[in-house]
């Protein structure tokens, strides 16, 4: 029994040496999810430099010699200025800490546009600049607002919403719907290009990221 505690003892005593000899490796901050550019999808934030940065679009580049690269479009949310980069085919990211917060479109004052927090029912007041295609935006609408740092920096609107027609050429005599189009503006005060068929009062369904017609509300196979 005391030779078995003596080697417990002696175990604990050098074991206890030896971890105290390890140097303690410093904290690294690791990319969310392990993001390369191989994972790039046109919307998702990163963070560049220490700045917010949306991706708005991208290409693959696969050149007869040299390395393989990836060419991009971003957008600073920061200050709402759009550049070109180049990343290294498989180059790490980091995707920025963002906060989304559901909230809805009430009305517009100004150069602000007023949401309501769908939690919380505080007021939310935001720029008309931070918020892309925003004759798209309609009283009732659900948004998602996203914040970096508590400083809001872009709003996402649904990718298909649904707008009535109020004003639009009248279609022809004999036309199909194989026709052309024709510009329609919708109750938010935007206008899209719409097949020849579509009449003033209808609903249709548009893309909010194209700012393109997607079919008539309701319409199967649309994919909305």
């Amino acid at each position: 029994m005391y030779i078995f505690v003596v080697l417990i003892v002696v175990l604990v005593t050098s074991t206890q040496a030896y971890l105290g000899g390890l140097k303690p490796s410093p904290l690294r901050r690791l990319t969310q999810l392990g993001l390369t550019t191989a994972d790039f999808k046109n919307g998702m934030t990163l963070e560049i430099d220490g700045v917010p940065m949306k991706l708005l679009e991208f290409l693959h580049v696969k050149p007869g010699k040299g390395s393989a690269f990836v060419r991009s479009k971003i957008k600073n949310l920061a200050n709402g200025s759009v550049q070109e980069k180049t990343f290294r085919a498989g180059e790490t990211v980091v995707a920025a800490d963002i906060t989304k917060v559901e909230m809805q479109y009430t009305f517009t004052d100004g150069d602000l546009l007023c949401f309501m927090n769908m939690e919380s029912f505080e007021e939310q007041r935001i720029e008309k600049a931070k918020i892309e295609n925003v004759l798209l935006m309609k009283e009732g609408l659900p948004c998602q607002v996203m914040l970096w740092n508590d400083q809001v920096i872009d709003v996402q609107l649904p990718p298909s919403v649904e707008y009535v027609v109020v004003d639009t050429p009248p279609n022809f005599a004999g036309n199909t719907a194989a026709g052309g189009q024709k510009p329609a503006t919708l109750d938010s005060g935007a206008v899209v290009n719409v097949p020849m068929f579509i009449e003033v009062g209808e609903k249709i369904m548009v893309s909010t990221d194209e700012v393109k017609y997607l079919g008539r509300s309701g319409d199967k196979g649309k994919g909305f």
